[in-house]
């Protein structure tokens, strides 16, 4: 379980790191994300999860575009703090629909899928569903309008 729990954050420091989008990309498919073909990432993508549970997953379709210093959030809670009794965890999977554009910045949070062909505004912070064809920004994202199919 130990050296499973090194090899992914390895590969999670490699996605984050490293300068060539192909190498980010492998990393990513080899910590065990669900990652589409001709996938852009951009450098720092940091994606927060527990290295042992399965209850945390990404989804990554087809010609996404994840800009750089993105944040996706697969499991939150507050540690060793006695809130956690209270409050509990969120563990989740973020799923990013094909040919949607994520930008810089961004904050996903678990447990929301961004449609197809949906654009998130730099600097979103993204706490619900993104429908499919939609532009949305802000803090909490909201849609601002619609795309053409």
């Amino acid at each position: 379980m130990i050296i499973k729990n090194v090899y992914k954050k390895l590969f999670k420091i490699i996605a984050k790191t490293f300068p060539l989008n192909l190498i980010r990309a492998f990393a990513l498919r080899a910590v065990g994300y669900h990652v589409g073909k001709k996938v852009y990432i951009g450098e720092e993508l940091h994606i927060t999860d527990e290295l042992d549970n399965l209850k945390c997953n990404l989804w990554i379709g087809d010609r996404v575009s994840i800009a750089q210093r993105v944040l996706i959030v697969l499991s939150s809670y507050p540690n060793n703090s006695k809130l956690r009794k209270k409050t509990g965890e969120i563990f989740g999977t973020v799923k990013i629909c094909d040919d949607a554009w994520i930008g810089a910045g961004v904050i996903i949070l678990p447990n929301v899928t961004i449609g197809e062909q949906a654009i998130v505004g730099a600097g979103s912070i993204v706490t619900k569903d993104v429908p499919p064809w939609t532009i949305v920004a802000g803090n909490p994202a909201r849609i601002l309008r619609s795309i053409d199919e």
